[in-house]
């Protein structure tokens, strides 16, 4: 049974609840996203010919897991813009001016959840506002449930990897320029990649 998914019968009752199983009852709980063992990323089409791809190194997060009602669910995360790092100093830099991220007006994105549902197996939709630059919008993270463990520290960890498409003009970020041979430099659509790994509180 899977943490986002919802049941279309009866709610169950608190008998059917402790019989779903102990990895349910384990994954409830406040968790802290780890930033140590987490990436988030994106990938853009540079030239029309290639992908760019970056991260970003300092961002947190967590996640609310209810067994109960897993449909209660939530996530919030929140990334630093200024760690923006595509491997390219010259390019970063770029990234953080007025033409793209205006870091020093607007130095957080945020992302704060407003559904959860299941797919299908360990596939999973969560669905939230995304603000940046003083836009918020809503887009849907397909994601993967990797599973739950104990690490050597006694940490009780869960992991995802996640993946959604976004169109950066919705955002205000629409600096481009034209190629000769037709096109533009960089690519509207924009692919986020996720993997995190989450510590349960104690």
């Amino acid at each position: 049974m899977g943490i986002f998914s919802r049941s279309k019968a009866t709610v169950p009752t608190p008998a059917a609840q402790a019989a779903a199983g102990p990895e349910l009852t384990a994954l409830t709980g406040d968790y802290t996203i780890d930033p140590a063992h987490s990436t988030i990323g994106f990938v853009a089409r540079h030239a029309m010919v290639t992908n760019v791809k970056g991260g970003f190194d300092d961002f947190t997060g967590t996640l609310s897991l209810n067994g109960a009602d897993p449909a209660a669910s939530t996530a919030t995360l929140d990334i630093q813009m200024e760690s923006i790092d595509t491997g390219n100093a010259d390019r970063d830099g770029h990234l953080k001016s007025a033409d793209f991220f205006k870091t020093d007006e607007f130095p957080t994105m945020t992302f704060r959840s407003t559904k959860a549902e299941a797919l299908g197996g360990d596939d999973y939709r969560i669905t939230g506002d995304l603000s940046l630059l003083g836009v918020t919008k809503q887009i849907s993270i397909d994601l993967e449930f990797n599973g739950a463990a104990t690490d050597p520290f006694g940490n009780e960890r869960v992991g995802f990897e996640g993946k959604a498409e976004l169109l950066r003009s919705e955002w205000g970020l629409t600096w481009n320029a034209a190629l000769e041979t037709g096109g533009v430099l960089i690519s509207d659509k924009i692919k986020l990649v996720f993997d995190i790994s989450a510590i349960k509180n104690a």
